[in-house]
Protein backbone atom coordinates (compact mmCIF):
# COMPACT_ATOMS: atom_id res chain seq x y z
CA UNK A 1 0.00 0.00 0.00
CA UNK A 2 3.00 2.29 0.55
CA UNK A 3 3.49 5.03 3.10
CA UNK A 4 0.45 6.71 4.53
CA UNK A 5 0.06 10.15 2.92
CA UNK A 6 0.70 13.24 5.01
CA UNK A 7 -2.59 15.08 5.28
CA UNK A 8 -1.18 18.14 7.02
CA UNK A 9 0.65 19.23 3.86
CA UNK A 10 -0.92 21.82 1.59
CA UNK A 11 -1.52 20.24 -1.83
CA UNK A 12 1.09 21.22 -4.40
CA UNK A 13 -1.50 22.92 -6.58
CA UNK A 14 -2.24 26.49 -7.47
CA UNK A 15 -5.11 27.67 -5.28
CA UNK A 16 -6.85 28.92 -8.42
CA UNK A 17 -7.19 25.40 -9.85
CA UNK A 18 -10.76 24.34 -10.48
CA UNK A 19 -12.67 21.49 -8.84
CA UNK A 20 -11.48 18.94 -11.37
CA UNK A 21 -7.83 19.41 -10.40
CA UNK A 22 -8.62 19.18 -6.69
CA UNK A 23 -10.54 15.97 -7.32
CA UNK A 24 -7.56 14.52 -9.16
CA UNK A 25 -5.36 15.39 -6.17
CA UNK A 26 -7.86 13.76 -3.80
CA UNK A 27 -8.14 10.67 -5.97
CA UNK A 28 -4.37 10.10 -5.79
CA UNK A 29 -4.35 10.64 -2.03
CA UNK A 30 -7.28 8.27 -1.46
CA UNK A 31 -5.67 5.66 -3.68
CA UNK A 32 -2.45 5.91 -1.66
CA UNK A 33 -4.49 5.32 1.49
CA UNK A 34 -5.94 2.08 0.12
CA UNK A 35 -9.45 3.45 -0.36
CA UNK A 36 -11.51 1.42 -2.85
CA UNK A 37 -13.01 3.42 -5.74
CA UNK A 38 -11.00 6.59 -5.01
CA UNK A 39 -12.27 8.52 -8.03
CA UNK A 40 -15.91 7.94 -7.14
CA UNK A 41 -15.27 8.96 -3.53
CA UNK A 42 -13.33 12.09 -4.57
CA UNK A 43 -16.25 13.17 -6.74
CA UNK A 44 -18.80 12.49 -3.99
CA UNK A 45 -16.77 14.44 -1.43
CA UNK A 46 -16.32 17.42 -3.76
CA UNK A 47 -20.03 17.42 -4.62
CA UNK A 48 -20.83 17.49 -0.90
CA UNK A 49 -18.30 20.22 -0.16
CA UNK A 50 -19.71 22.45 -2.90
CA UNK A 51 -23.37 21.48 -2.56
CA UNK A 52 -23.47 20.48 -6.24
CA UNK A 53 -24.47 17.44 -8.25
CA UNK A 54 -21.60 15.23 -9.36
CA UNK A 55 -22.30 15.83 -13.05
CA UNK A 56 -22.24 19.61 -12.48
CA UNK A 57 -18.66 19.32 -11.24
CA UNK A 58 -17.65 18.64 -14.84
CA UNK A 59 -20.30 20.63 -16.68
CA UNK A 60 -19.68 23.81 -14.70
CA UNK A 61 -16.25 23.55 -13.03
CA UNK A 62 -15.14 26.51 -10.94
CA UNK A 63 -12.43 27.48 -8.51
CA UNK A 64 -12.99 26.79 -4.83
CA UNK A 65 -13.39 29.44 -2.17
CA UNK A 66 -11.03 29.19 0.79
CA UNK A 67 -13.81 27.86 3.05
CA UNK A 68 -14.75 25.26 0.44
CA UNK A 69 -11.15 24.09 0.11
CA UNK A 70 -10.90 23.74 3.87
CA UNK A 71 -14.11 21.72 4.03
CA UNK A 72 -12.97 19.54 1.12
CA UNK A 73 -9.57 18.86 2.72
CA UNK A 74 -11.23 17.88 6.02
CA UNK A 75 -13.58 15.44 4.31
CA UNK A 76 -10.76 13.89 2.27
CA UNK A 77 -8.70 13.48 5.43
CA UNK A 78 -11.54 11.58 7.08
CA UNK A 79 -11.89 9.27 4.09
CA UNK A 80 -8.13 8.66 4.06
CA UNK A 81 -8.52 7.35 7.62
CA UNK A 82 -10.95 4.84 6.03
CA UNK A 83 -14.03 6.32 7.67
CA UNK A 84 -16.95 5.19 5.48
CA UNK A 85 -18.02 7.69 2.86
CA UNK A 86 -21.65 7.33 3.98
CA UNK A 87 -20.80 8.58 7.48
CA UNK A 88 -18.76 11.45 6.07
CA UNK A 89 -21.63 12.57 3.84
CA UNK A 90 -24.30 11.63 6.38
CA UNK A 91 -26.43 10.17 3.60
CA UNK A 92 -26.98 6.88 1.80
CA UNK A 93 -29.32 5.87 -1.01
CA UNK A 94 -31.62 2.96 -0.24
CA UNK A 95 -34.38 1.65 -2.50
CA UNK A 96 -34.47 4.93 -4.43
CA UNK A 97 -34.63 7.18 -1.36
CA UNK A 98 -32.04 9.13 0.60
CA UNK A 99 -31.53 8.18 4.24
CA UNK A 100 -29.63 9.93 6.99
CA UNK A 101 -26.95 7.79 8.65
CA UNK A 102 -24.55 8.30 11.55
CA UNK A 103 -21.95 6.06 13.23
CA UNK A 104 -24.75 4.97 15.58
CA UNK A 105 -26.32 2.83 12.85
CA UNK A 106 -25.27 0.20 10.36
CA UNK A 107 -24.86 1.51 6.83
CA UNK A 108 -27.70 0.10 4.66
CA UNK A 109 -26.46 -2.35 2.03
CA UNK A 110 -27.72 -3.43 -1.39
CA UNK A 111 -28.36 -6.91 0.08
CA UNK A 112 -30.96 -5.37 2.37
CA UNK A 113 -32.61 -3.71 -0.62
CA UNK A 114 -33.03 -7.22 -2.01
CA UNK A 115 -34.65 -8.27 1.27
CA UNK A 116 -37.14 -5.41 1.04
CA UNK A 117 -37.86 -6.14 -2.63
CA UNK A 118 -38.48 -9.81 -1.85
CA UNK A 119 -40.88 -8.89 0.96
CA UNK A 120 -42.85 -6.58 -1.29
CA UNK A 121 -43.13 -9.33 -3.88
CA UNK A 122 -44.38 -11.89 -1.36
CA UNK A 123 -46.97 -9.95 0.62
CA UNK A 124 -49.14 -7.36 -1.08
CA UNK A 125 -51.37 -5.82 1.59
CA UNK A 126 -49.94 -6.21 5.10
CA UNK A 127 -51.85 -4.36 7.80
CA UNK A 128 -49.10 -4.49 10.42
CA UNK A 129 -45.35 -4.83 9.83
CA UNK A 130 -42.68 -5.34 12.47
CA UNK A 131 -39.07 -4.35 11.79
CA UNK A 132 -36.83 -5.83 14.49
CA UNK A 133 -33.44 -4.16 14.88
CA UNK A 134 -34.46 -1.17 12.76
CA UNK A 135 -31.20 0.80 13.01
CA UNK A 136 -31.47 3.69 10.55
CA UNK A 137 -35.08 2.76 9.88
CA UNK A 138 -34.38 2.15 6.19
CA UNK A 139 -36.45 -1.05 6.10
CA UNK A 140 -39.35 0.28 8.17
CA UNK A 141 -39.57 3.59 6.32
CA UNK A 142 -39.25 1.99 2.88
CA UNK A 143 -42.00 -0.53 3.62
CA UNK A 144 -44.22 2.25 4.97
CA UNK A 145 -43.67 4.24 1.77
CA UNK A 146 -44.28 1.25 -0.48
CA UNK A 147 -47.28 -0.08 1.47
CA UNK A 148 -49.23 3.03 2.53
CA UNK A 149 -52.03 0.93 4.05
CA UNK A 150 -49.69 -0.62 6.64
CA UNK A 151 -48.74 0.36 10.17
CA UNK A 152 -45.05 -0.32 10.83
CA UNK A 153 -43.52 -0.97 14.25
CA UNK A 154 -39.77 -0.24 14.26
CA UNK A 155 -37.87 -1.64 17.24
CA UNK A 156 -34.26 -1.23 18.34
CA UNK A 157 -32.40 -1.53 21.63
CA UNK A 158 -30.22 1.55 20.98
CA UNK A 159 -31.80 4.95 21.61
CA UNK A 160 -29.26 6.76 19.42
CA UNK A 161 -30.18 4.50 16.52
CA UNK A 162 -33.87 5.17 17.11
CA UNK A 163 -33.19 8.91 16.85
CA UNK A 164 -31.81 8.30 13.36
CA UNK A 165 -34.80 6.13 12.45
CA UNK A 166 -37.15 8.84 13.72
CA UNK A 167 -35.43 11.47 11.58
CA UNK A 168 -35.77 9.26 8.49
CA UNK A 169 -39.44 8.58 9.16
CA UNK A 170 -39.97 12.33 9.45
CA UNK A 171 -37.98 13.01 6.29
CA UNK A 172 -40.15 10.64 4.25
CA UNK A 173 -43.39 11.78 5.89
CA UNK A 174 -44.45 8.44 7.38
CA UNK A 175 -44.31 9.34 11.07
CA UNK A 176 -48.05 8.84 11.29
CA UNK A 177 -47.63 5.16 10.37
CA UNK A 178 -44.18 4.26 11.71
CA UNK A 179 -44.08 3.71 15.46
CA UNK A 180 -40.57 3.87 16.96
CA UNK A 181 -40.09 1.57 19.97
CA UNK A 182 -37.09 0.93 22.23
CA UNK A 183 -36.61 -2.62 23.42
CA UNK A 184 -34.54 -5.78 23.38
CA UNK A 185 -35.55 -7.53 20.15
CA UNK A 186 -39.36 -7.76 20.25
CA UNK A 187 -39.84 -7.61 24.02
CA UNK A 188 -41.51 -4.20 23.60
CA UNK A 189 -44.25 -5.78 21.46
CA UNK A 190 -47.29 -7.09 23.28
CA UNK A 191 -48.69 -10.54 22.49
CA UNK A 192 -51.92 -9.00 21.21
CA UNK A 193 -50.07 -7.02 18.53
CA UNK A 194 -49.28 -9.71 15.95
CA UNK A 195 -47.86 -8.71 12.60
CA UNK A 196 -48.61 -9.89 9.07
CA UNK A 197 -44.96 -9.35 8.13
CA UNK A 198 -41.85 -9.40 10.31
CA UNK A 199 -38.54 -8.26 8.83
CA UNK A 200 -35.22 -8.43 10.64
CA UNK A 201 -31.68 -7.60 9.62
CA UNK A 202 -30.07 -8.60 12.90
CA UNK A 203 -26.33 -8.90 13.61
CA UNK A 204 -25.09 -12.13 12.03
CA UNK A 205 -21.30 -11.86 11.78
CA UNK A 206 -19.70 -14.64 13.91
CA UNK A 207 -17.39 -13.18 16.52
CA UNK A 208 -14.29 -15.02 15.20
CA UNK A 209 -14.81 -13.37 11.79
CA UNK A 210 -15.03 -9.82 13.09
CA UNK A 211 -11.31 -9.00 12.83
CA UNK A 212 -11.31 -10.07 9.17
CA UNK A 213 -13.92 -7.50 8.14
CA UNK A 214 -13.01 -4.59 5.87
CA UNK A 215 -11.41 -1.69 7.75
CA UNK A 216 -14.35 0.62 7.08
CA UNK A 217 -16.72 -1.91 8.65
CA UNK A 218 -14.59 -3.23 11.52
CA UNK A 219 -13.27 0.10 12.80
CA UNK A 220 -16.23 2.41 12.23
CA UNK A 221 -19.60 0.66 12.14
CA UNK A 222 -21.22 -0.28 15.47
CA UNK A 223 -20.03 -3.70 16.57
CA UNK A 224 -23.36 -4.32 18.29
CA UNK A 225 -25.06 -4.09 14.88
CA UNK A 226 -22.61 -6.51 13.27
CA UNK A 227 -21.67 -9.33 15.65
CA UNK A 228 -24.18 -12.05 16.37
CA UNK A 229 -22.23 -13.93 19.02
CA UNK A 230 -19.89 -16.86 18.60
CA UNK A 231 -21.85 -18.45 15.73
CA UNK A 232 -23.57 -15.32 14.44
CA UNK A 233 -27.02 -16.59 15.42
CA UNK A 234 -27.40 -15.29 18.97
CA UNK A 235 -30.19 -12.78 18.26
CA UNK A 236 -31.66 -14.62 15.27
CA UNK A 237 -32.11 -17.70 17.47
CA UNK A 238 -33.96 -15.69 20.11
CA UNK A 239 -36.22 -13.97 17.58
CA UNK A 240 -37.22 -17.19 15.81
CA UNK A 241 -38.16 -18.76 19.15
CA UNK A 242 -40.45 -15.78 19.83
CA UNK A 243 -42.14 -15.74 16.42
CA UNK A 244 -45.25 -17.76 17.37
CA UNK A 245 -46.11 -14.95 19.77
CA UNK A 246 -45.44 -12.18 17.26
CA UNK A 247 -46.63 -13.41 13.86
CA UNK A 248 -50.16 -13.90 12.59
CA UNK A 249 -51.11 -17.30 11.14
CA UNK A 250 -50.14 -17.21 7.43
CA UNK A 251 -47.84 -14.30 8.28
CA UNK A 252 -44.40 -13.97 6.67
CA UNK A 253 -41.03 -13.73 8.43
CA UNK A 254 -38.08 -12.38 6.42
CA UNK A 255 -34.54 -12.54 7.77
CA UNK A 256 -31.20 -11.39 6.45
CA UNK A 257 -28.66 -14.08 7.36
CA UNK A 258 -25.00 -14.98 7.02
CA UNK A 259 -23.92 -17.01 4.01
CA UNK A 260 -23.20 -20.08 6.17
CA UNK A 261 -26.43 -19.91 8.19
CA UNK A 262 -28.94 -21.49 5.82
CA UNK A 263 -29.17 -24.97 7.36
CA UNK A 264 -28.94 -23.70 10.93
CA UNK A 265 -31.77 -21.23 10.37
CA UNK A 266 -33.93 -23.93 8.82
CA UNK A 267 -33.40 -26.07 11.94
CA UNK A 268 -34.35 -23.18 14.20
CA UNK A 269 -37.64 -22.73 12.34
CA UNK A 270 -38.34 -26.47 12.55
CA UNK A 271 -37.91 -26.37 16.32
CA UNK A 272 -40.84 -23.95 16.66
CA UNK A 273 -43.17 -26.40 14.86
CA UNK A 274 -45.04 -23.36 13.56
CA UNK A 275 -43.63 -22.95 10.06
CA UNK A 276 -43.67 -24.77 6.78
CA UNK A 277 -40.84 -24.87 4.28
CA UNK A 278 -38.07 -22.33 4.82
CA UNK A 279 -36.96 -20.60 1.62
CA UNK A 280 -33.28 -19.54 1.57
CA UNK A 281 -32.48 -16.99 -1.14
CA UNK A 282 -29.08 -15.97 -2.46
CA UNK A 283 -27.83 -12.44 -3.04
CA UNK A 284 -26.38 -11.10 -6.28
CA UNK A 285 -23.03 -12.70 -5.44
CA UNK A 286 -24.59 -16.15 -5.16
CA UNK A 287 -24.30 -16.31 -1.35
CA UNK A 288 -27.12 -17.36 0.96
CA UNK A 289 -28.42 -14.07 2.32
CA UNK A 290 -32.16 -14.23 3.07
CA UNK A 291 -34.54 -16.67 4.72
CA UNK A 292 -38.34 -16.59 4.37
CA UNK A 293 -40.95 -18.67 6.13
CA UNK A 294 -44.73 -18.57 6.46
CA UNK A 295 -46.42 -19.43 9.72
CA UNK A 296 -48.62 -22.46 9.19
CA UNK A 297 -49.97 -22.88 12.73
Amino acid sequence: MGEKPEMNMIPDLCLEQDARMWMAWAENLLCSSGVPNPRVDAEAIMASALGMGRLDLYLDPRTLKESERGNFFDLVKRRCSREPLQYILGEVSFYGRSFHVTPDVLIPRPETELLVEACLGRIKSPRRILDVGTGSGCIAVTLACERPEAIVLAVDSEENALSVALSNARRHEVLDRVQILCGDLATAIGSGCRADLIVANLPYIPLPAFDRLQTEVRDFEPESALCGGEDGLLLIRRLIADLPRLLQPAGLIALEIGEDHGEAVQSLFEETRSFGKVEVIQDLSGRNRMAFAVRTR
